[in-house]
């Protein structure tokens, strides 16, 4: 595998224990059945607390932090009962300098959802979306979890719900976890969060969370583009690519982290691809700029660039980085 130099190498500390005395091995007492899958967990951070509600079936999970967005654009602590003028800013700073997978799923009718319920898109911690399987909604499409603020009376949104206000028609309310849900699984099991995998992407906390569950096709990273119409140089970095399974890109208002799973010694080679095989429309370089791989860790870290460039190349799958080798599936 080539490891051309890309950047730096992000740095990476290893603290080494030493034993001076051998000690006696802790016999493992096999397990009789396999661990259950993790339930959801208000604690943990909000891309994985959505896997346990995402159904196993599902390809693509996207999650806004929008308290942690707050946080970052020094606006935290917004609520539906601040300041009009202060919420206006948020959402207007937010659009110009952040990655939005959602622009909020209840803004085109927070005017209604405040006057006649008393909330609104600004009572929103978190915001996961996710394509749902025919057999969940008897259609495929788009479901969704909002995680509300836990100091919210949630007595207006059960009456919005009741009444289909807007995008709410047909979703649960869980008043003991803030949650309101549409074609989310109840069945850990069933869920995102069994697998280990895919729990492993996620964690640090990142204002906006893309999972994606296999490689890119050639044709949909480059979309008209003929993997056949390569010169031979650009073909040969297809080859030198590992398989490539779950990955996740997580953004910041300044850095964007891609996670391709630990130990993957090809990330030098993924890291250069944009150089070396054709633009992608919009061009990947204005929203990822000067990439730095770490192949213990599997990542590769950007600058974020144009943030509107970026949310539309994950969205669209146009990722070069997470390209599927010549001869995957």
């Amino acid at each position: 595998m080539r490891s051309g130099a890309v950047g730096m190498l992000l740095a990476s500390a290893l603290l080494l224990a030493a034993c001076s005395d051998e000690a006696e091995p802790i016999p493992q007492t096999p397990l009789d059945e396999p661990l259950a899958a993790p339930v959801y967990d208000p604690s943990l951070e909000p891309a994985e607390a959505a896997m346990a509600l995402t159904p196993e079936a599902s390809t693509v999970l996207v999650v806004m932090d929008f308290d942690q967005l707050r946080l970052q654009l020094e606006q935290s602590g917004l609520t539906s009962e601040s300041k009009a003028r202060a919420r206006k800013k948020f959402w207007r700073t937010a659009e110009r300098e952040s990655v939005l997978f959602s622009p909020g799923l209840l803004r085109s009718e927070d005017k209604r959802l405040r006057k006649k319920y008393g909330f609104t898109q600004d009572d929103v911690s978190w915001e996961a979306r996710f394509d749902v399987p025919t057999s969940s909604l008897g259609t495929a499409g788009e479901g969704w979890v909002l995680k509300l603020r836990d100091d919210l009376d949630l007595d207006g949104v059960r009456r919005a719900v009741e009444a289909g206000e807007g995008p709410l028609g047909g979703a649960v309310v869980d008043t003991t976890n803030s949650l309101v849900t549409l074609g989310s699984t109840t069945d850990p099991g069933a869920s995102w969060a069994a697998d280990p995998d895919r729990i492993a992407l996620v964690g640090p906390t990142a204002s906006a969370t893309y999972v994606d569950t296999a490689c890119v096709p050639y044709d949909v990273a480059f979309a008209d583009g003929d993997e056949a119409d390569l010169a031979p140089a650009p073909a040969g970095d297809l080859d030198d690519l590992d398989d490539l399974g779950p990955f996740s890109v997580s953004y910041g208002t300044e850095l964007v982290t891609v996670r391709l799973g630990l130990a993957r010694n090809d990330v030098f080679d993924r890291a250069r691809l944009p150089d070396v095989l054709p633009r992608t429309d919009p061009d990947f370089a204005l929203g990822y700029l000067d990439p730095v791989a770490d192949p213990g860790g599997g990542r590769i870290g950007y600058r974020l660039g144009d943030p509107d460039v970026a949310e539309r190349l994950a969205q669209q799958r146009r990722l070069p980085f997470a390209v599927c080798g010549s001869g995957s599936s």
